[in-house]
């Protein structure tokens, strides 16, 4: 009956402390009995282990004696008897008392605990004045060696790694769809506009002195439904044109007139380049913005993020109309890709599975400039961090075309 006793109080012990408190949590907040009960007594842990240390050792050391006096009776006062009952005891406690009760109760923590609590609430309020004299010896027992137990509740809040791990590792209960939406929603604080914006040179914007017939060519096959205007030269933006008002104007009069679209531009939004990009996003709805300028330190134009582009970062991409520029984003069967120069690293990485570095340049382009620190050649090849690529065309002291050869392929043929 002691053996079994103990027991009780060991698989408590055990499962009570391997009960996952974020789970927990969960269960109080759906109005669980037992759940409530449970998360009161792990609020003061050291009432918790008093009262199941202090039945327990008791009943092992009352295990313990019993064996004493049962050999006593039977074989006298023996010292070889008196070994081996204690070396019996021992045993006896370890495997139906300790080792056994212990792996059941952390095997079914949640299921063990939460009908154990019954037993531990009225017990401690019974045996209370005990713990607390126990208690009062052990806090002070810890403020000499400096220990404090609420620095342990601080340690279990999970960190943004930490959580990034959990959903990655239950990948089996998170639909796969949910799991990368998850995953991306924790890179958003540690990238910037930059990392997602369109880059300068691929801004299709219109220069409101450009000749009429210039103008309609450029609104009438936009693949975009906001254009920015600009005068004379980009980083002269003087307003986001929707192209839904500019078409109406080309209705209404036949002729393009650039005072009426001056009058139906909206205000340019500009953001720094080094914007967080979570923090963008609560910029666009805050203002009601759906597109901004992005500007390096100096003010001048360094790109062009809009609402969808942040979105995309977490969503993944979605049905457009514009364009795709994604004729080298999937690997042909000789485990190729043709890709853009100024094509930004990370889409590059999320598209093709690369672990290209994202610490410096953000375009290919960059990347490869930097690496070489120099304006390479067609012809040329490298290998950047294990992917093999081939410059096949520059221009205007930019890369404009590479190509690159999947890793696990360049691999096999070596």
């Amino acid at each position: 009956m002691l053996l079994v006793v103990s027991g009780f109080f060991s698989m408590a012990e055990t499962s009570m402390m391997a009960l996952n408190r974020f789970r927990l949590k969960h269960l109080v907040r759906l109005g669980h009995s037992g759940a409530k009960l449970a998360a009161a007594l792990i609020a003061r842990t050291d009432r918790l282990l008093g009262v199941i240390l202090l039945c327990n050792n008791l009943v092992n050391s009352a295990a313990a004696v019993l064996v004493g006096v049962i050999t006593v009776r039977l074989f006298g006062d023996n010292e070889w008897a008196l070994g081996l009952g204690t070396a019996g005891v021992t045993f006896l406690i370890l495997v139906f008392s300790e080792i056994t009760p212990k792996v059941i109760g952390a095997t079914y923590p949640e299921k063990i605990a939460l009908r154990l609590v019954y037993v531990l609430g009225p017990l401690l309020r019974i045996l209370y004045p005990i713990v607390w004299f126990v208690n009062l010896f052990v806090s002070a027992l810890l403020r000499v060696l400096r220990v404090k137990p609420e620095a342990g509740a601080e340690m279990q809040r999970l960190s943004q790694e930490e959580l990034r791990s959990l959903v990655l590792e239950h990948s089996h209960l998170v639909p796969r769809k949910h799991q990368s939406i998850l995953v991306n929603l924790f890179d958003l604080e540690s990238i910037t506009v930059e990392d997602v914006m369109t880059p300068r040179a691929q801004i299709e914007a219109i220069d409101i002195d450009a000749p009429e017939e210039e103008i309609v060519e450029k609104l009438t096959t936009s693949y975009h439904t906001r254009v920015p205007v600009y005068r004379g030269e980009l980083n002269d933006v003087v307003g986001i044109l929707h192209l839904r008002r500019a078409l109406a104007l080309l209705r209404e009069g036949g002729e393009l007139d650039k005072e009426a679209l001056l009058a139906n531009l909206a205000d340019p939004y500009f953001v720094p380049a080094d914007t967080p990009v979570f923090t963008q996003l609560q910029f666009f709805q805050e203002n009601r913005q759906r597109v901004a300028m992005v500007v390096d330190e100096w003010g001048e134009v360094h790109g062009l993020v809009t609402l969808e582009d942040i979105v995309e970062e977490f969503v993944g991409e979605f049905t457009t109309t514009a364009p795709l520029r994604a004729s080298g984003y999937a690997w042909d069967p000789q485990g190729t890709a043709l890709v853009e120069g100024a094509t930004p690293l990370r889409e590059l990485n999320r598209k093709l599975g690369l672990a290209l570095p994202l610490e410096g340049p953000k375009t290919l382009n960059g990347l490869i400039v930097e690496y070489l620190q120099d304006i390479p050649e067609a012809g040329v090849s490298v290998k950047i961090a294990g992917v093999p690529m081939e410059i096949v065309q520059t221009q205007d002291r930019v890369v404009k075309t590479v190509r690159l050869f999947r890793p696990a392929a360049a691999a096999a043929a070596a």
